[in-house]
């Protein structure tokens, strides 16, 4: 089996700057005036939308302003404890939270609304909907709830093109085309097609095209 290489294109850069609205708008006027004090923020919507997108750019931004910001997520390792001095909180992909996840989840909420601190927080639907502890959907559904809209086939186009030229790589409107036609418009699983598309090519040493697509696509065996 052919060895592949991890990618040693750049690693992504979650900002407000490089992420598109679309119709997404107001979700992102409301995180961007988002002050201490303020209720919790709720984003929902499906996989690939752009709620971790938003949720690291919301980070770095508060971040660069000298703030702490506690980030926990289905993957963070219990127990959960907020930093020294915070000032957000971020949880994301709240549906994934594991019965002691959501115990350390509802306990920062309650240490979060002594502090006043700033809370986002994600899920693929809104908190009503989700399969978890009554007292956390609660505090998930305290404040503002929004839903994010995926982007048009359009903003994703530009989205993928944008990320390839940030990689040096060269994509047709031939692979494009293959890509959207093929797969989910799903922004999260159409970036790790590339990812996985920029370490093949380079693996390989061949341009990328329609064919070494679907010769990745095979080794990998997709159908």
């Amino acid at each position: 089996m052919k060895q592949i290489p991890l990618s040693l294109g750049p690693e992504p850069d979650y900002t407000f700057d490089n992420l598109l609205p679309g119709d997404n708008v107001a979700a992102l006027t409301h995180v961007l005036t988002l002050g201490t004090g303020a209720p919790p923020v709720f984003l929902w919507g499906p996989p690939g939308c752009g709620k971790t997108h938003v949720l690291r750019a919301l980070a770095r931004r508060w971040q660069a302003a000298g703030a702490q910001v506690g980030w926990y997520d289905a993957d963070t390792p219990l127990p959960w404890e907020l930093p020294a001095h915070p000032s957000l909180l971020l949880m994301d992909d709240c549906q994934r939270f594991d019965a002691g996840q959501q115990h350390a989840a509802f306990a920062l909420f309650v240490e979060a609304a002594t502090m006043g601190l700033a809370v986002v927080a994600t899920g693929t639907e809104p908190p009503v909907d989700l399969a978890l502890r009554e007292d956390l959907r609660t505090r998930l559904a305290w404040g503002p709830t929004f839903a994010l809209q995926p982007l048009s086939e359009s903003d994703v186009r530009a989205v993928l093109r944008r990320d390839a030229d940030r990689r040096g790589l060269v994509l047709s409107d031939e692979v494009m085309d293959y890509l959207l036609t093929r797969f989910a418009r799903d922004l999260k699983h159409l970036m790790t097609l590339l990812d996985g598309l920029d370490e093949f090519a380079m693996a390989t040493k061949r341009a990328v095209t329609v064919p070494l697509l679907r010769q990745m696509l095979a080794d990998q065996g997709a159908h």
